[in-house]
């Protein structure tokens, strides 16, 4: 995935993004109200050598401080000073502990040295810092004191009674209490929390991205499929209460099923099929909504055009149209009915519902009497088209592509995987039936479109199409009012 595929899918993926900005910078308010502030109280020592007044004397002096000074930082938070403050302050913590809140550093090239002392409580920083500071001046001349010159184990002095330290420490800034806590620091936190925040939205955005096999463009789908892609059906959030896109002639969706017809109408020239099974690999992904309309647009164009529906397991096509559904195709099959006493009008549509559900739809769709109802329409019409069962769920549409001569494989947009579209392709090759194309349906619509994004809606059992609402008095009915042909005796 390259930058701009990167960017489309931070946009496209916002949502996510944004809650894991706000989970980050809840967690920083948080963070920052519940932390117990931090006061840093800062002293400085002056290392100084006893020399005499002579300028060699005193540049061996300087040279001999700063060589000294780097090991002199080192004996700040031993126990010989953590100790001793520890007592002399009445310090309800530990050595160890006090001195894991004390820094001591020596800048480079001088003869200073920086204490530092970290705790909860400003008065009682300062106090530990200015302890600190005397105790250390004290260790580090008895230590620099020679060990001849030491007669005794009492308390520490700058002078012995046979000798003197070479090195002074003094104290150049006394600590003082501080007005304001080093912890926490609000501003940073908000950032960290913010960049934190981003990262992670963006991590997780990436993720999915990986993970996410579906497609998000029908040039994608054509590439993975190396099918012709047909036609691209846009989203459409007002498609669950007006499905036929009759209703409204001139919009987006209308003229997406348009050049569906057109581009399936020149796809086969030389061989144009007469039977036409429209099929998903699963169901919700429009393949109903796509029979009905592409078999409308076809009739719009003057086409002698039947629509079968085939999916006798969950059938949706007669409630789109406000048709008769107990009478229909397996009606036709189980010879209680001849087809022209069971075909219905819908405008210059026909339609012939799929019957009463029967309990062995496979067994009937791909059975000798279906392939003769098929030749049957085909010699009346001039193209059939039969809305099927999705391809993996249930075998139905396999017996039953068969005996047509091309399929329509409908893909829904960031829904339908990579697996379902090649195993619904595979399947189809294996029973030796001509994929005329794909159909990309529910795509978003770019910036500017006519419809908006969102989830597409659900259309009857499938999730596909429901039942058209009752019109209004005056008000024009969905689709045209349906009749049901009969032969004449």
């Amino acid at each position: 995935m390259d930058l701009h595929g990167f960017l489309k899918a931070l946009a496209r993926r916002w949502p996510t993004v944004t809650v894991c900005l706000v989970l980050a910078i809840g967690a920083a308010i948080a963070a920052t109200a519940l932390s117990t502030p931090v006061y840093e109280a800062r002293t400085q020592l002056f290392v100084a050598t006893r020399t005499g007044e002579d300028t060699t004397q005193l540049n061996q002096g300087q040279s001999f401080s700063q060589a000294r000074v780097q090991s002199y930082a080192a004996i700040v938070t031993t126990r010989q000073v953590t100790e001793f403050v520890v007592q002399k302050l009445r310090l309800r913590t530990t050595p160890e502990e006090l001195a894991s809140r004390i820094t001591a550093v020596a800048p480079l090239n001088t003869v200073l040295i920086d204490i530092t002392v970290r705790d909860t409580a400003p008065r009682r920083a300062a106090r530990i810092a200015n302890a600190v500071a005397t105790r250390f001046s004290a260790v580090v001349e008895r230590l620099e004191t020679p060990k001849r010159a030491v007669t005794s184990e009492r308390p520490v002095r700058s002078r012995t009674a046979a000798g003197t330290s070479p090195v002074s420490l003094g104290i150049t800034q006394e600590a003082v209490a501080p007005t304001v806590p080093v912890s926490p620091r609000p501003m940073v936190n908000l950032a960290a929390g913010v960049l934190g925040g981003l990262l992670l939205g963006a991590g997780i955005v990436a993720l999915r991205e990986t993970l996410d096999t579906t497609f998000k463009a029908s040039e994608a789908l054509g590439e993975f499929t190396a099918l012709p892609g047909l036609g691209t059906i846009p989203y459409d959030r007002n498609a669950p209460k007006r499905p036929l896109v009759t209703v409204d002639a001139h919009s987006r969706r209308a003229e997406a099923f348009r050049k569906l017809r057109t581009n399936l109408q020149f796809s086969q020239v030389d061989d144009p099929p007469r039977i036409i099974v429209v099929t998903s690999s699963m169901p919700g992904e429009g393949k109903t909504n796509t029979a009905v309309n592409l078999a409308l647009s076809l009739a719009e164009a003057g086409v002698s055009t039947c629509l079968v529906d085939g999916d006798l397991r969950r059938p949706c096509v007669a409630p789109a149209f406000g048709l008769v559904q107990d009478a229909g195709l397996t009606t036709v099959l189980i010879g209680q009915a001849r087809i022209e006493e069971v075909m219905q009008q819908a405008g210059r549509l026909s339609v012939l519902a799929a019957g009463a559900v029967p309990p062995n739809p496979t067994e009937l769709l791909a059975s000798a009497r279906m392939e003769e109802v098929l030749r049957e329409l085909a010699g009346t019409y001039e193209v059939v088209i039969v809305d099927t069962a999705p391809l993996l769920p249930v075998a139905d549409t396999v017996g039953l592509a068969s005996l047509a001569q091309g399929a329509l494989l409908v893909v829904r947009a960031a829904k339908t995987s990579r697996d379902q579209v090649r195993t619904a392709a595979q399947s189809l090759e294996r029973v030796g039936v001509r994929v005329l194309g794909t159909v990309f349906s529910m795509a978003p619509v770019p910036k500017g479109g006519r419809y908006g994004y969102g989830r597409y809606g659900a259309y009857g059992r499938y999730g596909e199409l429901p039942a058209p609402r009752a019109s209004a008095p005056g008000e024009e009915a969905v689709a045209p009012a349906a009749t049901r042909r009969t032969g004449e005796k």
